[in-house]
């Protein structure tokens, strides 16, 4: 069905942006930090996204497309960057007012650096497969800078998220836009440029792109609330 992928980003949207004015949670006070954090964002992975459509390491399923493009990217793939950080950086935002149960407390650190060097480690090992190193060497990178950095009190709870997020709804997201769940993959994979290894039919990659993509939003929308307490002070 060509609406396919633009339903998948409506879907995963909806009951967020519904509740992001939920009296308990409010998220939608936030979006002066949020917006620019996405954007910002959503700007690197497009520029990587269309580098890498064009390089073949991936691409799209027409079947599944409205068919509007920009810069060779599918609308539905520009809108995957917004729909996809609103719905996990509400999730993590909610979650920060909801748990008080910072179960990632004094592993957090720990977990920083155990990732960064086994994603460097594999990243290193397979420069010929670009969709792996470049991945794990950039998330590799970023974990390093919040090590040495940044050094943020608030990844105990990036980790609980990611964790409840992406043992849940990415499964369902991710699986069904490289074809779990329907005839034909929406988003396919040039194999020879990743492990091949896949949990359904999702390559682990995109756990660790995911992991960036979420930790970049997160990291960035949290510095500008930040930003903001600071000025209202």
């Amino acid at each position: 069905m060509k609406l396919t992928y633009l339903l998948i980003n409506v879907f995963t949207i909806a009951i967020p942006l519904a509740f992001s004015f939920h009296k308990k949670l409010q998220f939608h006070r936030t979006w002066i930090a949020f917006w620019p954090a996405t954007l910002f964002t959503a700007a690197i992975f497009i520029i990587w996204d269309i580098i890498f459509t064009n390089l073949g390491i991936w691409g799209f399923n027409r079947d599944y497309l409205t068919g509007i493009q920009l810069l060779n990217l599918p609308l539905e793939e520009w809108l995957f960057f917004i729909c996809i950080p609103y719905a996990i950086v509400f999730t993590y935002a909610a979650l920060k007012k909801i748990v008080r149960v910072d179960y990632f407390q004094g592993q957090a650190k720990s977990l920083n650096w155990v990732l960064s060097l086994l994603l460097f480690a594999l990243a290193s090992t397979h420069t010929n497969q670009l969709y792996t190193a470049v991945t794990f060497f950039a998330t590799a990178l970023f974990l390093l800078w919040h090590i040495f950095y940044l050094q943020a009190d608030y990844m105990k709870g990036f980790y609980l998220s990611y964790l409840l997020i992406f043992l849940g709804p990415f499964l369902i997201v991710n699986g069904i836009l490289t074809g779990s769940f329907i005839d034909e993959p929406v988003v396919w994979y040039n194999n020879s440029e990743n492990f091949s290894i896949r949990v359904l039919t999702i390559p682990i990659e995109d756990f660790v792109y995911g992991f960036l993509l979420y930790l970049m939003n997160v990291t960035l929308y949290e510095s500008y609330l930040s930003k903001q307490k600071g000025e209202s002070l």
